[in-house]
């Protein structure tokens, strides 16, 4: 009782390295890709995936690894199941055609040990286009909950949808989207 109180306390207050090659897999519970997009000049419009799995492969010391993320398109989640139904549809993620979003990134970037950005391919809607993913927050370190070491990340970028060939009504409805990625994995 006593070692896992100690070890409690050791991994809520502070952060490790992730030094060495390491592999994660990403924790579905807590990793959901997310979007932004005006509406009509109106509002802005957010919406959720709810289904996400994967693999990380981070070494700072190297300043290298490898992301795997595959989203689940008919996952997507916006609070109104008639929006949902409408954007699993052929005129926007054909969902039943496209059953998957994966992105694969191959090169990392770090300031020190922390991950700062990513770069690689995004494919949505059977195109894959390169996009660089932006990393505001970083930390890894031993969940309190479960007690294994955990690294979690938020991944901001833009991309056009149009890119993609999902084109409805714009551009009235914007084709720049904004993609928010939140992210846990823990060491496999």
């Amino acid at each position: 009782m006593k070692k896992t109180i100690l070890a409690l306390f050791i991994g809520s207050t502070l952060s490790f390295s992730a030094t060495a090659a390491n592999s994660y897999t990403v924790d579905p519970r807590h990793t959901f890709p997310g979007f932004e997009i005006n509406h009509l000049g109106f509002s802005i419009q957010r919406g959720r995936f709810n289904q996400t799995s994967g693999k990380v492969l981070l070494d700072p010391e190297s300043a290298s690894g490898y992301i795997l993320i595959s989203i689940e398109t008919a996952s997507i989640s916006t609070g109104l199941a008639e929006l949902e139904k409408h954007l699993r549809s052929k005129e926007f993620l054909d969902a039943e055609r496209y059953p998957q979003i994966k992105f694969t990134g191959d090169k990392l970037s770090f300031n020190k040990d922390k991950l700062v950005a990513a770069d690689g391919k995004l494919t949505l809607h059977g195109i894959s286009k390169p996009v660089h993913l932006t990393v505001d927050h970083f930390y890894c370190g031993l969940n309190p909950i479960n007690m294994k070491n955990t690294c979690g990340a938020n991944a901001t970028t833009m991309i056009k949808r149009s890119d993609f060939g999902i084109d409805k009504y714009a551009p009235k409805l914007a084709d720049e989207v904004k993609i928010v990625i939140q992210i846990e994995a823990a060491k496999d």
